[in-house]
């Protein structure tokens, strides 16, 4: 075991510091959102009293979105691939524009009048079905516990790579940190971190680039020093012959950019914003500050692979990279920007799920008198949250060789069970309940089986075949049952 790097580490747990400072002023504001029925404290936990404003709104999306696989497997794996995967991941930058743009304001109007707090509970007031309320719910919790996995593997592999301290001692200390700070803060607390995360992850992209285009040389050298490794580094196919088809990046478009809407720490944003100029000023500023820490952060792993050789394992680019460049106390200021986009994807990613657990299973399906005592709601997203950060933990304890692949396996399942049910049920007025279950399954399943026994049908990534039958079945049975009340067409279209 290498010795620790205490100048590395010190800026690192001052930062981490400060994300519990921050968790305990968001818990002072939850505080006073606990009333007499309890309606307030769900309503500020998960949604942060629906107050968020432009700039805000712009980084929590950002910060949600660009996570472990932004900052760590993504430029790990443009390191192997060279240019290719650069070009694959700018797929991403659209992510806030899309969201926003396409649930925008009839989204959180309508999540206003229903009063939800998240995604679960606006399927539930749109397709009156417990069956879509229970498969939803389950797919969060599964898709997202593996996501968080991801993150938590990237976290430790950065800490491990960068400071000296050992996988599961990074991970330990990573996990209670998220745990922390996002049960006792709820929603507000991870904007408000996601917001510094957000300018930190910036910061630190600007530095970290130029820092490796300093080092290589500037860009023309290290393209050419790219070429002499392997002329494939430079071109839009990679260096791995049949990798990098037109068809297969063409769809994989699909999984990383338009499909996004579906996902529900993603879309949940879309529910909390405070005004229309908020909204503007969120699709504008996240747009931007997306392509900026996209593009900055894979070329970074794609120069990098002519400064350092022999890096074993991607995920340790990032960090390997880093350490050498920059004197040890620089080296763990700039590591905050990588952290903080795991940590800003991981407390999205345990809110949503928290809210699963103890909104839509246990309050409304198992405990339901447990939506007027504000105080043991408290309680029960408190221990969940630890429940949930001992059964990461666990999981995370032997990591696949890249993590980025695990991330993008929780995506593509996400995407397969809430995209159609929720934009068609925000905008189709025939979308019912049967059609919704059908597409939550035939997505889920399509999509597992694609992934395990056809990884590449007719040379796609197996999102596109899943939300292709996902959207089938949601039509055709949408078509041959019987059409949504007139309760429910009030409701969200008000004729």
């Amino acid at each position: 075991m290498e010795a620790v790097n205490w100048g590395t580490l010190i800026p690192i747990i001052i930062y981490f510091a400060l994300m519990y400072l921050i968790g305990i002023y968001a818990a002072k504001l939850l505080s006073t959102a606990k009333s007499a029925d309890g309606e307030g404290y769900m309503d500020e936990y998960m949604t942060g009293g629906r107050s968020t404003g432009g700039f805000v709104l712009a980084m929590t999306l950002v910060a949600t979105y660009l996570s472990a696989g932004s900052f760590i497997g993504g430029p790990g794996t443009a390191y192997t691939h060279g240019l290719a995967w650069v070009f694959l991941a700018m797929a991403q930058m659209p992510t806030g524009y899309y969201t926003l743009a396409v649930l925008g304001k009839k989204f959180a109007i309508v999540s206003r009048k229903i009063e939800a707090n998240t995604i679960t509970d606006f399927l539930r007031e749109r397709y009156r079905s417990d069956a879509v309320v229970i498969v939803a719910s389950l797919s969060i919790i599964f898709f997202l516990i593996a996501a968080m996995s991801a993150q938590w593997v990237g976290a430790a592999r950065l800490l491990q790579g960068s400071t000296g301290i050992s996988y599961r001692t990074g991970l330990l200390f990573f996990g209670i940190t998220v745990v922390v700070h996002t049960a006792i803060g709820g929603y507000r607390g991870v904007v408000l971190n996601d917001t510094l995360q957000g300018i930190v992850m910036s910061i630190s992209t600007l530095v970290i680039f130029i820092a490796v285009v300093v080092k290589g040389g500037g860009v023309s050298n290290i393209i050419q020093n790219m070429k002499a490794i392997d002329p494939g580094m430079i071109t839009p196919y990679g260096v791995q012959e049949g990798f990098m088809t037109k068809t297969w990046v063409t769809s994989f478009w699909v999984l990383v950019g338009f499909a996004t809407i579906g996902l529900p720490s993603v879309s949940q944003r879309a529910m909390s914003y405070k005004d229309t100029k908020s909204l503007n000023q969120g699709i504008k500023v996240g747009t931007i500050v997306s392509i900026a820490i996209l593009l900055g952060m894979h070329l970074v792993g794609a120069f990098g692979s002519t400064l350092v050789s022999g890096i074993e394992s991607g995920d340790l680019v990032l960090p390997t990279l880093v350490s050498q460049i920059f004197p040890s106390v620089i080296a763990g200021i700039v590591l905050a920007g990588p952290l903080a986009a795991v940590m800003s994807t991981v407390d999205s990613q345990l809110l949503v799920v928290i809210g699963a657990i103890v909104n839509d299973l246990i309050i409304n399906y198992l405990k339901p008198e447990l939506s007027k005592n504000s105080k043991a709601v408290s309680r029960r997203t408190t221990g969940w949250a630890i429940i949930l950060g001992i059964i990461i933990f666990i999981l995370s304890m032997n990591p696949p060789e890249l993590m980025v692949w695990l991330n993008l396996f929780a995506t593509a399942g996400q995407l397969s069970t809430f995209l159609w049910p929720t934009i068609l049920g925000l905008y189709w007025k025939k979308a019912n309940k049967q059609g919704a279950l059908a597409s939550m399954v035939a997505g889920i399943g399509s999509y597992i089986y694609f992934d395990y026994f056809l990884p590449r049908p007719l040379g796609l990534h197996a999102i596109v075949p899943a939300l292709t039958l996902s959207l089938i079945a949601f039509v055709i049975v949408s078509n041959i049952t019987e059409e949504p009340s007139d309760e429910i067409i009030e409701l969200f279209w008000g004729v």
